[in-house]
């Protein structure tokens, strides 16, 4: 697909988006029902590189890493990961031939839309696709921002451990981090998609960096294999044996959580039919890679696991690599290199946020959509607006709170799961009669066993994550994940009642045209 000029397009309007699809095996186009509004410029390089950009394996991973020493160690971090690429694994296929079939940034809610039948059920459905989409994309969001100036101040402990932080210093950090991110996300749009492909070689170029520092210093010791892949202290959390084990599986849940995310590009993509299934099956086999390469060196030169809950602002792995490496020089280097990786993390959830909301306004599921869904300069610069100031002004509420990192991490792996059950379950209780049609597919058999285990594993997650990671529970170590979420759905079931089922009418009907 490529542009056309200017001149041509205010000449013309802006043309209804036109994709290859197959019907019955036959050759065919679709019109997907909304104008062509924003520049494609993103190749298949790109979309991957902006995948790997929003895993961010040193961040996602070492983000939340604590939940992963509460959830027993090593046996944790390394078992757990080769479970979670497993089962994620899963969803991105599921999600993947979804995508090439309903190729539109309008994402999961157009394709609940698309794929229910009945008429009393396909709004509500989709507007609460949308919204589980739209809650998730915002939090995950606020997350890593979150998460970002949280590292900020735990890297600037490996200098300073006398120093702590007061809740208005972190807050005005996180407040320049979020500007510093919309105004990257909104002058440098046209070049998001080489920063996402640099992202990726940069995620990568600070893995072997970890590497090799941790595998040349090892300051605390080595550990053997068993001890490196198996040791697991299950007593840390308060959970039962068995239990522990689980709660350790946030780390590398939330790294990969956010793969659909991309899925908000798909009308920037060249061939989104192919591109866009494509990237979501790849990131989950190359970003997986990447994480066992991240996590194996931390396996074998792990510090002893009660000393690490002691670690600054919960942030486990600057604490780590400091006693690791035992040099405040190289340990705050590495920092350095992870905070960019969490820089280039943000600028790409958000621009993925940011099409969310502009995507959801335009078919009037938002209050003052009409206003988020303009495009000044072919990009939804309003909407990049909003995401920014709802994230700064729930970064004032929660900032002084120490569970709300944890809090709001769940609610966005929560939520975007939510979001990726709801389309799936309709697919697969639909005999896949849809998806069968698609451009990419993995086939009948292969494709009902992905969405079979994808239902399970997300229905496992939603329970899961809504659970606090240590016990007894006081008001500090509480997850109120599931109460946020709750609350959040509330307002968009209530704003629906009250005002959105008159002016949300679902996703336009695509029209398709067989060839001749």
């Amino acid at each position: 697909m490529s542009e056309a000029p200017s001149s041509t397009k205010k000449e013309l309007g802006n043309p209804l988006m036109t994709v290859p699809t197959y019907q019955e095996g036959v050759a065919a186009e679709v019109q997907i029902g909304y104008d062509a509004q924003l520049r494609p410029n993103r190749s298949l390089l790109a979309v991957v590189g902006m995948a790997l950009a929003i895993a961010a394996i040193p961040y996602g991973m070492g983000g939340p890493l604590m939940s992963a020493i509460y959830g027993g160690g090593q046996l944790s971090l390394f078992l757990g990961l080769i479970v979670v690429l497993i089962l994620d694994g899963c969803v991105a296929i599921s999600l993947a031939e979804l995508s090439s079939r309903f190729p539109s940034s309008s994402g999961l809610y157009y394709w609940t839309h698309q794929l229910v039948e009945s008429d009393t059920w396909k709004n509500f459905l989709s507007f609460t696709t949308g919204w589980c989409w739209f809650i998730g994309n915002w939090t995950i969001a606020l997350s890593v921002n979150f998460g970002f100036a949280s590292l900020i101040a735990g890297t600037i402990a490996i200098y300073h451990p006398e120093w702590e932080a007061e809740d208005w210093q972190l807050l005005l950090v996180f407040f320049a981090l979020c500007i510093t991110v919309f105004l990257i996300c909104s002058f440098g749009d046209s070049l998001l998609p080489f920063v996402d492909m640099f992202a990726a070689v940069w995620n990568v170029i600070t893995i072997i960096a970890i590497i090799i520092a941790l595998a040349a210093t090892a300051k605390e010791g080595r550990h053997s294999a068993g001890v490196a892949l198996g040791n697991y202290e299950y007593s840390l959390s308060g959970w039962e044996k068995g239990f522990t084990f689980f709660i350790g599986l946030l780390p590398p849940s939330y790294s990969f959580s956010a793969i659909g995310l991309i899925t908000s590009m798909t009308e920037e993509c060249f061939d989104p039919t192919l591109e866009m299934p494509r990237a979501l099956s790849l990131t989950i086999p190359f970003g997986g890679i990447a994480a066992l390469a991240f996590v194996l060196p931390l396996c074998f030169t792990l510090p002893p696991l009660e000393d690490i809950l002691e670690a600054p602002y919960g942030q486990a792995l600057p604490f780590i690599l400091h006693r690791v490496m035992g040099t405040q020089v190289g340990s705050l280097i590495i920092m350095i290199m992870v905070l960019i990786v969490t820089l280039f993390c943000s600028v790409s959830i958000t621009t993925a946020a940011s099409r969310c909301t502009w995507a959801f306004s335009r078919d009037k599921a938002l209050p003052f959509s009409r206003f988020w869904e303009k495009t000044p300069f072919q990009q939804p610069l309003y909407s990049l607006v909003l995401v920014t100031v709802v994230e700064m002004l729930l970064g004032i509420i929660v900032l002084g709170s120490s569970s709300a990192f944890t809090a709001f991490v769940s609610v966005g792996v929560i939520a975007l799961s939510l979001a990726y059950l709801i389309p799936i379950a309709i697919s697969l209780f639909g005999k896949r009669k849809m998806v069968s049609q698609a451009k990419w597919t993995v086939g009948k058999v292969l494709g009902f066993g992905a969405n079979s285990v994808a239902v399970v594993w997300i229905t496992f997650k939603l329970v899961l994550f809504s659970m606090p990671q240590t016990i007894p529970v006081d008001e500090i170590s509480m997850n109120y994940a599931s109460v946020v979420l709750v609350g959040l759905l509330t307002l968009a079931v209530g704003f629906y009642v009250f005002s959105g089922r008159k002016s949300y009418k679902g996703p336009p009907a695509e029209v398709v045209t067989v060839a001749m």
